[in-house]
């Protein structure tokens, strides 16, 4: 859905105008008469939903210095761009230095409007990105840092929110690529063990002959190779949270010493005489039916339900589809930034295809459609043409598809003389008359001008140079042509001292 910019200005007729000029940008508009009605809008519980803010300086009451001075106190705030009048630059530059991102002197052109208000939300996309990896290094990452719109994740972040305030532990569910990780580095993040260690463990992906000791570490000798002590996972998270992604893919001799960790916060290190305290926050989660899992006897039950005290369900994107435009531009400005391109916008058409697709492959899938898009757009906007694998799966929709490169022929094609040093040497052939007087055929003379027959190996000769002009020395091609094998026509070629011209 479009961003959403908040007009503040005193004046009725420019408001009017200005609204009109957003709109047409493609943007939505809501307008205050005054800097009060602004904070309140900011403040009030549709604060989310402003993307900008479009601010007049010279208002009566509360000015737009004052405004910017109450804005920088509020959490999250949006990017604020200040109009000046002829004559005030000086304010402007206070205005920037108060907090602003940008300022347009009025009356302004529509094309410089749209450019101010572009750029400023590109910069507030880039921080808002900057400000995630940061903090998700810094195991700060809250659930205000996401990217949810829609009601369908409120639930999970109210969970998670909860989940946050104890050390209880937690079991997320949801398909492959829904942010599930994200959901458990927020729940860190609101947690008392903020900043603290956050360990990542995929159990898929761990040989099932090393669980063990990836998982709870090993003594140095304790097997063949162990040449080192190793501390576990475990360990590395001890005064923080471990975070054990796909847990259904545990092998059962692991997941007793899992259950154990969790009933007594004791780990065993492979060869280690005696166990090691841990303090740690444990979240897992999976893709796979649990329940299946313990009655197929590949998960133990008395696990499950240890892991499974407080669950938390995240519906897949197909169920939170106005998600879909907010997370396409922070994949926009995000790629468009790490690979260098100039490309700053997704145009209506195209938002609507993402917006009626089912995304099998959920937030992963969209963030991969973005990148490819950035990487093949040719202008700053993102069309449909570039997602045809998108369109090609909406009804309504089609993107021409490039046909695939032809192929390339390799083989040897001879350019201009068929010959080396036979540059003035042409084969010798006339013009057989046809039945009705017209032009014929060429053909190869059998006798000189002299009225002597010509020996069968000038003739013969004649012929190679013939069709090696012909077929532009494809020798597969003049070897068939003539009747003969490729080794036979090489064999010729030197007797009669041709040599085919590569390129």
């Amino acid at each position: 859905m479009p961003k959403l910019v908040l007009i503040v200005d005193d004046d009725p007729a420019q408001r009017r105008i200005l609204e009109e000029i957003i709109k047409r940008l493609g943007y939505e508009t809501r307008t205050a008469h005054g800097g009060e009605q602004a904070l309140q809008i900011l403040q009030g519980p549709d604060h989310g939903s402003v993307a900008l803010v479009l601010l007049d300086l010279v208002m009566p009451g509360m000015d737009g210095m004052e405004v910017l001075k109450r804005v920088a106190t509020i959490p999250a705030a949006p990017p604020v761009i200040v109009q000046t009048a002829h004559g005030s630059i000086d304010a402007a530059i206070m205005a920037m230095r108060a907090g602003a991102v940008d300022f347009v002197v009025k009356p302004t052109s529509p094309e410089r409007l749209g450019v101010s208000i572009n750029s400023a939300l590109k910069i507030e996309a880039l921080q808002g990105e900057i400000a995630r990896i940061r903090k998700r290094a810094e195991g700060t990452l809250t659930f205000a840092d996401l990217i949810i719109r829609g009601q369908a994740m409120q639930r999970a972040i109210a969970l998670g929110r909860r989940a946050a305030t104890s050390n209880i532990p937690v079991l997320i569910e949801g398909e492959s690529g829904v942010g599930k990780e994200l959901i458990a580095r927020a729940i860190q993040g609101e947690s008392e063990r903020r900043a603290k260690p956050f360990i990542t463990v995929n159990c898929g992906a761990i040989p099932e002959n090393l669980v063990e000791s990836i998982l709870f570490g090993h003594e140095k000798g304790a097997f063949t190779g162990a040449v080192d002590r190793r501390i576990g996972k475990f360990q590395e998270a001890d005064g923080g949270t471990l975070f054990l992604d796909e847990v259904g893919e545990l092998p059962l001799e692991a997941q007793v010493k899992l259950l154990r960790a969790l009933q007594d916060g004791e780990i065993d290190p492979v060869g280690a005489k005696k166990p090691v305290r841990v303090d740690f926050r444990l979240i897992s989660a999976t893709n796979r039916d649990m329940i299946q899992l313990v009655k197929d006897g590949k998960f133990r039950e008395d696990l499950y339900y240890r892991l499974n005290v407080f669950p938390i369900w995240v519906p897949p994107l197909r169920e939170r589809l106005e998600d879909v435009p907010d997370l396409a531009m922070h994949f926009l400005a995000r790629f468009a930034a790490e690979e260098g391109r100039r490309v700053n916008a997704i145009s209506k058409e195209a938002l609507e295809l993402l917006t009626r697709y089912t995304w099998p492959g959920n937030v992963r899938q969209l963030e991969n459609a973005m990148f490819r898009a950035v990487v093949l757009a040719d202008g700053p906007t993102l069309t449909v043409a570039e997602f045809p694998q998108i369109a090609a799966h909406v009804e309504g929709y089609s993107a021409p598809i490039p046909p695939a490169p032809a192929q390339v022929d390799r083989r040897p094609v001879v350019e201009g003389p068929a010959m080396l040093g036979a540059e003035d040497t042409i084969p010798r052939t006339v013009e057989v008359t046809a039945a009705g007087g017209g032009k014929g055929p060429l053909g190869i003379p059998a006798v000189t001008e002299q009225g002597e027959i010509r020996s069968l190996e000038a003739m013969e000769a004649d012929m190679i140079r013939l069709a090696l002009g012909r077929y532009r020395g494809h020798m597969t091609e003049v070897a068939r042509r003539l009747g003969i094998g490729r080794s036979t026509l090489y064999r010729k070629m030197r007797e009669f001292g041709l040599e085919e011209r590569m390129s």
